[in-house]
């Protein structure tokens, strides 16, 4: 079996460059120009690319087929957003008929992709309905390819992104067979996205930001449910902003547990990239587990 490559096989200036790369910062030109001056023994920019971006087969932890959890692919309005947008389901086969807490997950700028279904599907797993739209529903969904997705993703409305993802939260928490009780996790964007609908939703019980973009801190008055928050080490794109949402949270009492990951990367739970660190992403994964069991009960 191939060694997977980690972030320690790259140099921290290439990894910066491909957090830009990743965010719209620069395009894909900008990037292979630049990155073609860590290329060594034969390795092209492109093929430093190629390793740095997903592999969801090897990240794969929950097969889509997997008996122990009912998926499905749903579709519902959204009339102050986009009209409707996709999404994919998935609970616990063996829950039956009973009421479930109920978990909004939030992708990253690349839409609905592999590896949040897969996150989907681990949520299924812990005794959760989890719920994970497709805000690229409007450009036709998830092309299948990442360049591509967040091509497309740049071209969104933004306002009208955020409403179709408040109409997807009021859509799983009215379903008969959740229980009312409602938490949101979201990856980078998404982490972004929950931190937004805390300061939305008064009926949210838990938001888990990993490494997102924080409001501006004269919102936090308005969040009213707990926070657990998950942060890179080196992530400056991100971490910059949160000392004032921090002292914002504070000054406005509100719950909040913030950790900080030694070592780590932007994406560190994202287990299809080098970026993945497998020891952080257990222990930030079982923090939240742990959160939306004693929130939601």
């Amino acid at each position: 079996m191939t060694q997977r490559l980690t972030a320690a096989d790259f140099d921290q200036e290439l990894l910066i460059l491909f957090d830009a790369y990743v965010h719209g910062d620069m395009d894909r030109r900008s990037f292979l120009g630049q990155a073609q001056r860590y290329a060594k023994a034969g390795v092209t920019a492109a093929g430093l690319l190629a390793a740095l971006s997903p592999n969801f087969a090897a990240g794969q932890q929950v097969p889509a087929d997997d008996s122990r959890v009912k998926t499905q692919r749903v579709t519902l309005p959204s009339p102050s957003g986009y009209g409707s947008i996709n999404a994919y389901l998935s609970r616990p086969a063996a829950a039956g008929a009973s009421r479930l807490p109920m978990v909004l997950v939030v992708h990253e700028n690349r839409g609905l992709n592999p590896h949040i279904e897969d996150i989907t599907r681990r949520l299924a797993l812990e005794g959760f309905m989890a719920l994970a739209p497709d805000a690229l529903t409007p450009l036709g969904g998830y092309p299948g390819d990442e360049d591509k997705a967040r091509e497309a993703f740049a071209r969104l409305d933004q306002a009208k992104t955020r409403q179709d993802f408040l109409a997807a939260a009021q859509w799983l928490r009215m379903r008969a067979d959740g229980d009312g009780k409602l938490g949101v996790v979201g990856f980078c964007y998404g982490g972004g996205m929950a931190h937004w609908l805390a300061t939305e939703l008064p009926e949210l019980r838990a938001a888990v930001p990993f490494y997102g973009n924080t409001p501006d801190p004269a919102l936090a008055a308005q969040v009213k449910a707990p926070l657990l928050v998950h942060l890179a080490a080196v992530d400056e794109r991100i971490n910059a902003a949160w000392p004032a949402y921090e002292a914002a949270l504070r000054a406005a009492g509100v719950p909040y547990e913030v950790h900080h990951y030694a070592g780590t990367q932007h994406g560190f739970n994202n287990d299809t990239t080098p970026r993945y660190d497998a020891a952080a992403a257990k222990l930030a994964w079982d923090r939240t587990v742990a959160f939306f069991k004693a929130k939601l009960g």
